[in-house]
């Protein structure tokens, strides 16, 4: 078995993730169901990043590229379908409190509080 999956919880967001990726425009998306799909995001676009550039110095570093990260997806996925009706200052909270909440089983030696 060459499929290694390093984080079970990426399941239910990656899920998540597609289904909002490939949402039809104006679907009715849930703010948790477009948060659960930017966590998701921000867990991937964190792990590039920390490949690229290490680790960031702290933990509250860390929380601002995760928040920029989901901020980013929310944004573009709110505009893109049409999805004026989402909660998007709610979205990204979760979004961040959900990837920020993954980073010390992701990253135990690096986050253990």
């Amino acid at each position: 078995m060459t499929h290694h999956h390093h984080h079970h919880h990426h399941d239910k967001h990656s899920g998540a993730h597609a289904e909002v990726v490939n949402a039809p425009h104006k679907s009715k998306l849930t703010h948790q169901l477009v948060a659960a799909a930017a966590s998701y995001e921000a867990m991937k676009m964190y792990e590039k990043h920390v490949a690229k550039q290490g680790h960031p110095d702290d933990h509250a570093k860390a929380k601002e590229l995760i928040a920029a990260f989901s901020g980013a997806f929310v944004d573009r996925i709110v505009e893109t379908k049409g999805l004026d009706f989402i909660d998007k200052r709610k979205a990204k909270h979760d979004a961040t409190a959900h990837a920020d909440n993954h980073l010390p089983a992701a990253y135990p030696q690096q986050y253990s509080y």
